[in-house]
């Protein structure tokens, strides 16, 4: 509590401590300063005038020794003028004297919610970091080194980039360093993965929607483009766009500019649009699956991360940043690889790409008895000198099945979604991963 009034100092303090607050009273700028550079304090009253100084020039003093304070001016001498510009130097709050103890505590109680909100969100930048590993591009592939290049280039224009690539090659990862390198990263980035959601849903998820625009739109949905304004949307396998929503999205992409579900109002929006595919796009414009406009839209800058089987010169070094991220996460202190452990993964063929080495990273790191990973805790990988069978080899039905089995769990979320994509129930790939040793 900064002020030179003896007796507003008395009042505010018996006020805040009646609530169980702990309270520091001082009347001047000097004692203020020192108080703030010896102990933590999560809000300051101020007075605007403090004799012959200025509480205003004091804000930024404050905010520079602690930068979460919450700083309430209070004030005699209230106008529009001096609110305006106390909250332009960084203050939270103004009361103007006389104040009454509700006025107080309804203040001190919005900063007690605005603090929480502000931990809660430090506390779930945390989990994120610690449930993803953080985003390490360095290779001694050419062709990677290539791509990161082109997509250092590409961030800081406002191109709409296309990433291409099998699945687990990395492309959401790269999307948001491209993202978190351009002009536009302070702004929000939203991630739609366009086959996670009915076209009747995904159209809503994307262009927003009005209430009452269609059963249980019981209330307005902004939608995923109106709230990234000024920022990025990535859109996840792009590939699976159902065919009425393509124009809606080559629209925006040209003009900016959208409908939301029953509403005939036209919105803008200055979003940047990333997209991912695994899938040949040229391909599904001649089969008459993906409009060619918007495709020539989309690949304005196309970016194609190969397959970890096309780059084992860096699986070595990907494994041991994995190894360090999962070890950390489950409180493991493993720190190493066995030489035969390391061989193993050189050898294998890695059909799930760097999705799979990391499944298989975790699992060995929770189920590893020593300070290091063997060949024992890999049991995903092929035995040695096994070759990955492809369609039209001279092996057997079930060979083909094992792999292509092994294959989808690798890159497969859950093994829900395995069994989906393999068109069997759980029950059926519980037998199979029993047969297969899986």
């Amino acid at each position: 509590m900064v002020d030179d009034e003896i007796n507003i100092r008395k009042t505010l303090s018996v006020c805040l401590e009646t609530d169980g607050h702990n309270v520091i009273a001082v009347s001047n700028v000097q004692d203020a300063m020192s108080e703030v550079s010896r102990r933590s304090f999560e809000i300051v009253f101020l007075d605007l005038r403090l004799g012959a100084d200025d509480g205003l020039d004091f804000i930024a003093n404050l905010l520079s020794l602690s930068p979460w304070l919450k700083i309430i001016v209070i004030t005699a001498y209230a106008s529009i003028d001096t609110a305006v510009e106390a909250i332009k130097r960084g203050a939270t709050d103004y009361i103007p004297k006389p104040f009454t103890p509700a006025q107080i505590r309804l203040a001190v109680h919005k900063v007690y919610e605005m603090r929480s909100l502000e931990q809660k969100i430090a506390s779930l930048q945390e989990d994120v970091c610690r449930t993803r590993p953080e985003a390490d591009f360095s290779s001694d592939n050419p062709a990677v080194q290539r791509i990161m290049g082109l997509a250092r280039q590409a961030a800081v224009s406002e191109a709409t980039i296309l990433l291409s690539g099998e699945s687990g090659t990395g492309k959401s990862v790269l999307a948001r360093a491209i993202h978190s390198w351009s002009p536009r990263a302070k702004k929000p980035m939203g991630i739609v993965s366009c086959p996670s959601f009915s076209m009747e849903l995904l159209e809503s998820e994307l262009f927003g929607h009005v209430r009452g625009a269609f059963t249980n739109a019981v209330r307005d949905n902004i939608g995923r483009i109106a709230a990234c304004e000024g920022g990025t949307l990535f859109l996840d396998e792009i590939g699976d766009l159902p065919q009425p929503i393509q124009p809606k999205l080559l629209r925006f992409i040209q003009d900016k500019e959208f409908e939301r579900v029953g509403d005939h109002a036209t919105c803008k929006a200055d979003v940047r649009i990333i997209a991912a595919t695994n899938l040949d796009l040229e391909k599904a414009v001649k089969e008459g699956r993906f409009r060619e406009d918007l495709f020539y839209r989309l690949n304005v800058i196309q970016l194609e991360l190969p397959p970890l089987r096309e780059r084992p010169e860096d699986v070595q070094a990907l494994a041991e940043r994995l190894l360090t991220f999962h070890a950390q996460t489950h409180h493991r202190r493993i720190t190493d690889f066995t030489d035969e452990a390391v061989r193993k993964l050189k050898q294998y063929a890695w059909p799930g790409n760097i999705r799979e080495l990391s499944n298989v990273i975790e699992r060995a790191v929770i189920l590893s008895q020593g300070n290091e990973i063997d060949e024992d805790s890999l049991p995903l990988i092929l035995a040695p000198g096994e070759q990955t069978p492809c369609i039209g080899d001279s092996v057997t039905i079930e060979r083909i099945e094992e792999q292509h089995i092994r294959r989808i769990l690798a890159v497969s979320k859950s093994l829900q979604e395995a069994a989906d994509i393999l068109g069997i129930d759980q029950a059926t790939l519980w037998r199979r991963r029993k047969k297969y040793g899986i």
